[in-house]
């Protein structure tokens, strides 16, 4: 049973890497992931600017039961390295949402995702990496449209100033 539940881990975590992968993302896949308690993070994925650090769960199940401990390291694996942390779930039905783990709610002994969570707080892979990309681009037209001092200085030096008689 235990072999089985690492194989499907495995097959979607590779889906997910898939994704990323043709979403224009850098990502790689952590060895040992799930079964060695140094390893924190499924994956781990960046495009100029964003940096992940992704742990993927599926479930057959609207709901998700995550141990405290392991999201406890996650966050501490994704802060050391700089990297944003997201829980990507992935439900048989529903398919794949993206969360932050604060986002979870606490049952106590485990952190928990269900559908109820999904739907308010989670987003689809689109719509989760596509802000991050609309906030790069608004970003990228402030920085054409605004001038700093070495520009200005450019535009308004003597040489612009002298006109042809």
């Amino acid at each position: 049973m235990v072999f089985r539940n690492k194989a499907k881990g495995t097959k979607y975590e590779n889906e997910l890497y898939e994704k990323l992968v043709g979403a224009g993302y850098r990502c790689i896949r952590c060895a040992g992931s799930g079964t060695k308690t140094e390893s924190n993070a499924d994956l781990i994925a960046g495009k100029k600017g964003k940096k992940y650090a992704i742990e993927a769960k599926s479930s057959k199940k609207p709901v998700k039961y995550i141990t405290k401990e392991q999201i406890d390291r996650f966050i501490t694996f994704s802060e050391i390295f700089g990297l944003k942390p997201v829980i990507a779930v992935r439900f048989n039905r529903l398919g794949w949402f993206f969360i932050n783990p604060r986002d979870m709610e606490d049952s106590g002994k485990n952190w928990v995702i269900n559908e109820s969570i999904i739907r308010k707080k989670g987003k689809r892979f689109a719509q989760f990496f596509e802000e991050d990309i609309k906030t790069q681009q608004s970003l990228k037209v402030d920085k054409d449209i605004i001038l700093d001092e070495k520009e200005l200085d450019m535009l308004t030096s003597s040489d612009i100033d002298d006109e042809p008689n």
